[in-house]
This record gives structure tokens, sequence and C-alpha cells, in this order.
């Protein structure tokens, strides 16, 4: 049997239209990534800067 005309249902394989959703998980594996690359845990000022916050809205 060969796969040409099986399709697989990749629930991960998905197409967002939701401007702010895209803007959110961009910012949450921003964070994943840092989180993962870092020795001990995020300062507070570094989240905010990858969150996209200023000082005055922190």
């Amino acid at each position: 049997m060969t796969s040409e005309g099986l399709r697989v249902n990749d629930q991960l394989d998905v197409n967002i239209q939701d401007a702010e959703v895209l803007a959110e998980i961009e910012m949450m594996t921003n964070l994943i990534i840092a989180t993962s690359e870092a020795d001990g845990p995020l300062p507070q000022q570094r989240i905010d800067e990858i969150l996209g916050l200023d000082d005055e809205e922190a």
C-alpha cells in the first residue's frame, strides 16, 4: 500500500489567523527558550523584556 492519498491528522499543524494569539504564542515561546537556556531563574527584568513590558507597565 502506498502512502499516496493517505492524510495524517497532525494536531500541531494548524493555521492560526488571530494576530493576538500569534503574538502571545511568540512571547511564550521566547520565554520558554530563554528559561531553558538560563542557568537559574530568570530575573524579573529579563522576563519583562521578553514580554515587551517597560518599567512603567511592570
